[in-house]
């Protein structure tokens, strides 16, 4: 008799078979069981399997959501963001748009929106943080499984989700996340425009680097070349279509990067804040400057970028990735991915030019390649948490091409690939165990992490070489899962350990110290004040011959609910002399030490306590700004304990030249500005005559030290 049975499903390329399709109507039942079992084609396993690890992520990056400190600096902008459509516009650090941050506001707006549509605290600020890196994780999944099935996007999304460093800065409120969910975006139109040969993916591939760009700036850029040659190569399309669609895609890539710096530059400076970080208050100086070349060779016309900032990730050179303190963040995949890269191209050498597997390779090789050589070779300002951009890359490249290392060890010759899937599993066992004995002694949990590294790598190799051999199919799948244990147990320690301890709110790192900048129980940033009805833990301290310094609990008037504050601000006061603590993005310590400088003339390393902002609040007067300080660190610490707008006269590093004296007369004889903290020695200032103007024309307050009175009978 014959049957209607269907026929057995078809093997995959990656060694599983494909299920039996459900009916399939088309309906919103049929639609919601693929969001949670997957496409007809998959494996059974596959969709569960994803969730899990995205759940996984979640928990990760929010876990215990109220501890996250973030950075202040950023923290700050978004406040006054939230107080003002202006400065929300530019991305300005108070509310009272006096100057800028040194980076261009997507990331800000994006928080800043969650802050205006759910209140600002902690958890509103880095709830978008979370959503990006959860989503960084499904996207990567997605690509790389399309190529190269799902086992290989399982990996890969398995690999980026315990990235330690992607762990840690998910984990914060500095922009990268943004700009990695952003650049994969761009990815993925490209790699539709390139199998498709069509235009408009290519043009929002474009525009998700733009907008990336208007993130962090010419960061964005490094994978450009990996982009453009791969669509030039592989597209598939005719060669004149090719050069004609890159020439669209760039189009659409310089509108989208530029419009927001040609808007701000094309607005007189007397109607905008300063662009901080910049030397002539120009964005345009900003983005091929402190942004750009000055990250790269260490020196440029921009302030802070002579290379002051290098030893936060150790000395550059192509070592970098792997020494004491970015080889946990990092490097744990790079020597299964390097060798995955290599061996993966062999095998598609004789496919088709516009080889969809191929131009993957090649997208995602360039990605970590010129992460890898950007990163490991930058002279100038570099932080540990840069290369969660480079994590993308060493994660699609383990999956994609830890499957076609297996399947080449499974059916190639065994005179010929018999040994690489080993040897690549080998190198990141040994790697893994050299990087957990460098921590040897810093808890249970890494000397754990180092036995089933060891162990299962060993075992790992021990099988495939004997299942290859015996052509025993089940030992070399149960050997190739221990070789998925042995590269993440210790990325899993690392991570773990970053999500359960508190980090460098403006260097985060993770797991333990290993005499680097950074690592757990830094508290580089100060907790939002009002985040979610909590208690903060951190205040400005009393200036150096102030009174009493006692805390007053004195709650920001404008921002919630927290009270205010028991210790001390690791931005800009206890620390800010330290490499640890003036360190966000903007590149150098803080004010009082970093770079030989000593305090500054406008109040560089002069501290603020609680005591004095009651005063300024109280004698505020109707004025625009409550103080006006030397740095964005100092500033930013004031902003979210007070609620009010604080002039930065000097940025990040004190050296911008955001107020002159001329500028300064104005704002007090306007009654905009009626109090500034200089400090006594009156050295180090970049404008000394504003500190010497100041002491002679002001009204010390004698109960805080460095504290001026000025009215508009002052300015003569």
């Amino acid at each position: 008799m014959t049957t209607l049975a269907p026929p057995p499903a078809p093997a995959r390329q990656d060694g599983t078979r494909h299920r039996a399709a459900p009916p399939d109507d088309g309906g919103l039942s049929s639609r919601a069981r693929r969001l949670f079992t997957g496409a007809p084609e998959d494996p059974r396993w596959a969709r569960p399997t994803l969730w899990a690890i995205l759940v996984l992520a979640t928990a990760l990056y929010a876990w215990n959501l109220s501890s996250i400190t973030g950075n202040t600096f950023y923290d700050a902008a978004v406040y006054s963001g939230t107080k003002s459509w202006k400065a929300f516009f530019f991305g300005a650090l108070d509310a009272g748009s006096f100057i800028t941050v040194d980076k261009p506001p997507f990331a800000l707006w994006v928080m800043g929106l969650s802050a205006r549509a759910f209140g600002y605290g902690t958890w509103q600020l880095t709830l978008p943080m979370v959503a990006v890196g959860t989503g960084s994780v499904a996207l990567l999944y997605r690509l790389v499984k399309r190529d190269f099935g799902a086992v290989a996007g399982t990996i890969s999304a398995l690999a980026l989700t315990l990235t330690p460093i992607t762990v840690a800065i998910t984990r914060d409120t500095n922009p990268d996340p943004i700009l990695v969910f952003l650049m994969l975006l761009g990815a993925a139109a490209l790699l539709t425009s390139v199998r498709t040969g069509r235009l408009m993916p290519l043009v929002w591939s474009g525009v998700a680097i733009g907008f990336a760009f208007n993130t962090k700036m010419m960061q964005a850029y490094v994978v450009l070349p990996a982009f453009f040659l791969v669509y030039l190569w592989a597209a598939n399309a005719s060669l004149g279509k090719r050069i004609r669609n890159l020439a669209v895609g760039t189009v659409a890539l310089i509108v989208s990067s530029a419009w927001w710096m040609v808007v701000v530059d094309l607005i007189p400076a007397s109607s905008r804040p300063y662009i901080g970080g910049s030397t002539d208050n120009t964005v345009w100086d900003l983005v091929i400057g402190y942004n750009g070349f000055g990250r790269i060779f260490g020196a440029s016309s921009s302030v802070g970028s002579q290379g002051n900032g290098a030893s936060f990730g150790g000395e550059a050179g192509l070592y970098r990735m792997f020494n004491d303190t970015m080889g946990g963040q990092i490097s744990w995949l790079i020597p299964f991915a390097a060798i995955a890269l290599v061996a993966s191209l062999v095998l598609r050498g004789r496919a088709p030019r516009t080889d969809a597997r191929r131009a993957a390779l090649m997208l995602w090789g360039g990605w970590f390649v010129l992460h890898y050589l950007t990163f490991a070779l930058a002279e100038g300002t570099f932080h540990p948490y840069y290369v969660t951009a480079m994590a993308p890359g060493i994660a699609a490249l383990a999956g994609a091409g830890g499957v076609m290392l297996c399947n080449a060890f499974r059916n190639g010759s065994a005179v010929k690939w018999g040994w690489v899937l080993p040897g690549a599993v080998a190198a990141s066992s040994v790697w893994a165990v050299v990087l957990l004995q460098r921590v040897s002694g810093s808890g249970t949990l890494y000397t754990v992490a180092e036995v089933v590294a060891g162990v299962a790598g060993a075992a790992s190799v021990i099988g495939l070489l004997v299942g290859r051999f015996t052509k025993r199919q089940r030992l070399m799948g149960v050997a190739a899962l221990a070789a998925v244990v042995a590269l993440l147990a210790g990325p899993a320690a690392y991570s773990a350990s970053s999500a359960t301890s508190s980090t460098n709110g403006t260097n985060p790192t993770a797991g333990p110290s290993t005499g680097g900048m950074g690592g757990m129980g830094g508290g580089g940033g100060q907790r939002p004040s009002g985040a979610g009805g909590g208690t903060g833990t951190n205040s400005v301290e009393a200036p150096s011959g102030s009174g009493d310094g006692q805390e007053t609990g004195q709650p920001p008037s404008n921002s919630g609910g927290s009270t205010a504050e028991s210790g001390t601000a690791e931005s800009g006061t206890a620390e800010s002399g330290t490499a640890e603590s003036g360190t966000t993005e903007s590149g150098t310590a803080g004010s009082d030490t970093a770079g030989g400088r000593t305090g500054g003339g406008m109040g560089g390393g002069t501290e603020v306590s609680s005591a004095m902002i009651t005063y300024l609040k109280t004698n505020q007067d109707g004025a625009t700004w409550l103080v006006a300080v030397a740095t964005d660190q100092t500033a930013s610490s004031i902003i979210l304990e007070s609620g009010e707008p604080v002039i930065s006269m000097g940025g990040w590093s004190g050296s911008d030249n955001a107020m002159t004296l001329a500028k300064l007369k104005s704002l007090v004889k306007a009654g905009k500005l009626h109090h500034i903290v200089v400090s006594d020695s009156g050295q180090g200032s970049s404008n000394s005559e504003i500190s010497t103007w100041v002491k002679a024309n002001g009204t010390a307050v004698s109960d805080y030290s460095g504290l001026y009175r000025l009215d508009a009978s002052d300015v003569g």
